[in-house]
């Protein structure tokens, strides 16, 4: 027999869970069906007492009446009595003849006795009627005893049904899991608030993470929508590595492996973050310069060395104090300053030259502290909100570019998604780095994550593009809006549950910023142990979410109502926090299903980690093979195994 039930269903590494869709298969019964009662003749049930209190009403009704009819009789019987005791004694006092008195005797008492016959027949029909009635309300009574045990009978298989739905009502999952096949190269997630995108970033990041796989998170938001993921990875038990740049850029050692021709090209990408319609051709003229000047410094040189020899090319302030420092010598100095001829062209390089330092200089510090760290299968790549603007712009871009050049040098993995990249708040990257991110990630099989804030026009043009899932959260936006809904489809009839958009009312906000724990790490290779531990326990314990579990499990108890909605750009403009709308492509069609990203409800007990298209089948299945037309409730089975966090440490 299948077992689709949730607490057998588990965790799959090739499905990336995005939440739950909240569909009742089986509605609500109502109340049971009312049980039949016996009805006497007034309307009322009738029991033994009762029936022999109507017999004796009937009794003294009929005796009344056949009174009232025999009252002559009785009255002309009595005259005739006392007319035949008149006659005997006026025969015994001698004033009437014995012939003459015994003819009257016998015709007065003749006629007193056939009115006293007359009266014992109308006594006797008064007692045959009654016992004919009587005997009809017996078979009237039978009748309806035997109507009121097949109305039983009924009352019982329709009870016995009602309580068969009753019970697959009750025991039927309430939310099922969505999830995209690990076939997707990306996922595009459009729209939406700070607090859902760390709802949907823990859910994503702890399903993956529990697969086994790496996650490397690339915050952008400046809003730390990682930290829950965070605590749930330290106390699944690994030490998650937290970078907040610039205050932990010295000890990034992120590309500086590279060589020197994947090198110059970070950094021509990093100067460009501040020109937005810069084409091909500047970038190629920005690489070419600092190709040239790499190759003057040599390998394994760093920023500060670049930024040195920038200064240098672009003739801005005294070299000399670039050599008392270090950062570059006398013969290097000597060969930059022929690098490029004299004439037009060289103010064109020196005013280049003099732009790329300007930027570069806030990535002096980069990896100059670097040390060696133990190994993360989280890693987080953090803004501080305090810090400026188009910096954090620099940053973000430097390690997005830095990570497309090492997924370019790594191998294939042979395991899809096995290493996933989330960059939240990927808007705030120019559209050329995020191409060249993408082509990596998908041909190096890295799964690949992006969060937009708002859909730009950059964002606009790679939304969805390619073999990737798209989905739609909270658009404040009407425009995006608009083109969110056109992009879904209006016809599309979705359904919301009534705990989705209570919670998402109650949602509070995220407070504080990250912790580094670069500064605090010990180098260490001890190999640590296999703890055991419990995903839902988890969540519930160290999550904002699953701190309030135990007041969101009493909701869900209470709150089994849903509304539907048609994909309008109003209604995306309501859409709770949580709320996600996913759009993927199958071999059937495009498939569209709203779910919930709240990783609390994988604690609740009408969860199931299935998908609603796989658990229909199974049902199918199933009844196919037992009783067609009727589904029986799934099968409980023993007790279920623990989600195991490091399954495959």
């Amino acid at each position: 027999m299948t077992d689709v039930h949730p607490e057998h269903a588990q965790l799959q590494a090739d499905r990336i869970y995005l939440g739950w869709q909240y569909v009742l298969l089986h509605p609500d019964p109502g109340p049971p069906p009312k049980r039949p009662s016996p009805i006497g003749d007034t309307g009322e049930p009738a029991d033994a007492g009762e029936q022999a209190r109507i017999d004796t009403e009937l009794l003294r009704r009929e005796k009344l009446q056949e009174d009232l009819l025999n009252r002559p009789v009785r009255i002309f019987r009595i005259f005739m009595i006392f007319l035949t005791l008149l006659i005997f004694a006026l025969a015994l006092l001698g004033y009437l003849d014995w012939s003459f008195a015994l003819i009257g005797f016998v015709a007065a008492g003749g006629v007193a006795g056939i009115c006293s016959y007359a009266l014992l027949q109308g006594d006797r029909a008064v007692r045959y009627r009654v016992l004919e009635q009587q005997a009809r309300d017996d078979r009237v009574r039978q009748e309806r005893d035997k109507e009121l045990f097949r109305a039983q009978e009924e009352h019982a298989q329709r009870y016995r049904e009602w309580q068969e739905v009753k019970d697959r009502h009750d025991r039927q999952v309430n939310w099922y899991a969505v999830a995209v096949p690990d076939e997707i190269d990306r996922i595009d997630v459009a729209g939406g608030t700070l607090p859902g995108w760390s709802a949907l970033i823990t859910l994503i990041g702890a399903t993956r993470l529990y697969s086994g796989g790496h996650l490397t998170v690339l915050d952008l938001s400046e809003g730390a929508i990682a930290k829950d993921l965070i605590e749930l990875a330290r106390r699944g038990g690994d030490d998650p590595l937290v970078w907040v740049l610039p205050v932990d850029l010295p000890r990034l050692d992120l590309g500086a492996t590279l060589k020197p021709e994947a090198f110059a090209d970070v950094l021509a990408h990093v100067v460009s973050v501040s020109e937005e319609h810069r084409t091909t051709r500047d970038l190629s003229f920005d690489n070419a310069i600092l190709e040239r000047v790499l190759e003057v410094l040599g390998e394994n040189a760093t920023i500060s060395q670049v930024t040195a020899a920038l200064r240098a090319l672009a003739q801005v302030g005294d070299p000399r104090d670039d050599l008392r420092f270090g950062l570059i010598t006398a013969t290097q100095l000597e060969r930059i300053g022929t690098l490029f001829g004299r004439g037009v062209s060289d103010r064109v390089v020196i005013e280049r030259a003099w732009a790329l330092e300007s930027q570069l200089r806030k990535l002096e510090t980069l990896g100059t502290q670097a040390v060696r760290l133990p190994p993360a299968r989280l890693r987080v790549v953090s803004m501080d909100r305090q810090a400026g603007v188009f910096g954090n712009r620099v940053l973000g871009t430097y390690v997005a570019t830095a990570l497309t050049h090492i997924l370019r040098q790594s191998p294939a993995s042979e395991r899809p998604w096995y290493h996933t990249i989330i960059v939240a708040g990927a808007d705030k990257l120019r559209g050329d780095v995020l191409d060249r991110l993408m082509d990596a990630c998908e041909t190096s099989r890295t799964g690949l994550v992006l969060t937009y804030r708002s859909l730009t026009p950059t964002v606009r043009e790679r939304l969805g593009r390619g073999h990737a899932a798209v989905a739609f959260m909270r658009l404040g936006n009407a425009e995006d809006a608009r083109v969110a809904s056109e992009h879904v489809g209006t016809e599309h009839r979705l359904e919301l549950a009534q705990l989705t958009e209570t919670i998402s009312a109650s949602v509070p906000g995220l407070d504080g910023g990250y912790t580094s724990t670069i500064s605090q790490v010990e180098e260490s290779t001890e190999e640590r142990g296999d703890n055991r531990t419990d995903l839902a326990g988890d969540i519930t314990e160290s999550t904002e979410w699953g701190r309030t579990a135990t007041k969101i499990g009493e909701k869900e108890r209470v709150l089994q109502r849903s509304r539907e909605f048609l994909v309008e750009p109003h209604q995306l403009q309501q859409l709770p926090t949580t709320s996600v709308i996913v759009t993927d492509a199958t071999a059937e069609g495009r498939r569209v299903r709203l779910a919930d990203a709240n990783p609390a409800i994988l604690t609740f007990p009408k969860t199931t980690l299935g998908e609603l298209e796989d658990v229909r089948d199974a049902v199918l299945a199933q009844n196919g093979n037992e009783n067609p037309g009727e589904e029986p409730p799934p099968n409980l089975g023993p007790p279920p195994p623990r989600l195991d966090w490091r399954k495959e440490r």
